[in-house]
């Protein structure tokens, strides 16, 4: 499936249905989700593969994973209206994905190749992205993410004895009004999609 394809399926994915401010509920733009993913398949960690989407939301990774020919999809989000999305999106998109309702503090880990994820930016609690990055380390190989441009140094020193960042990708990242408190239409941010490799 060419980049492109891939993009225009996930254009037409479910939203959240009730987004938690608290939570982070943007929806993952889905040519940033269709470059991550696709940036993946090209380094052969999605074909054939065991995925885990780390706060899956409504399912926009994890599907795409599975469209890409992932042996084995799982997401896990707090929310379950969300999960009851991307069930649906899996379903609409004709994939199947193993979804649960779970804190991934509280996901019962086991061997997964990669690990996908577009954690929590921050805004609104600081460092909410680290139980993230802490579980992926825990129970995959090859780890993928999407994180606030010049994050790089702080996730270097947070991972180092564990993991490696090897590549980086830049992108903008475009968050659609969502929310009371956000004043423009569509707000646009750089972010760098990150692989890090387990040692």
């Amino acid at each position: 499936m060419k980049l492109r394809k891939l993009e225009i399926i996930l254009q037409g994915f479910e939203n959240f249905p009730a987004p938690d401010a608290a939570l982070e509920q943007y929806v993952t733009p889905p040519e940033v989700a269709a470059r991550l993913l696709f940036h993946a398949y090209m380094k052969r960690d999605l074909m054939d593969k065991s995925a885990l989407d780390l706060g899956c939301g409504t399912g926009i990774i994890a599907c795409g994973a599975a469209l890409l020919d992932a042996a084995k999809v799982t997401g896990v989000d707090i929310d379950p209206g969300a999960i009851a999305a991307a069930r649906r999106n899996a379903e609409k998109s004709g994939v199947e994905v193993e979804f649960v309702i779970s804190d991934i503090t509280d996901f019962e880990c086991r061997h997964f190749d990669t690990a996908v994820m577009n954690p929590p930016f921050g805004a609104q609690k600081k460092h909410a992205d680290r139980p993230f990055i802490d579980k992926a380390l825990e129970c995959a190989d090859v780890i993928y993410g999407i994180f606030n441009e010049g994050s790089i140094p702080f996730i270097r020193s947070y991972i180092s004895g564990r993991g490696e960042i090897d590549e980086t990708v830049s992108c903008s990242f475009p968050i659609k009004k969502t929310f009371a408190h956000h004043k423009k239409e569509c707000l646009e941010i750089r972010v760098e999609i990150i692989r890090i490799t387990k040692i």
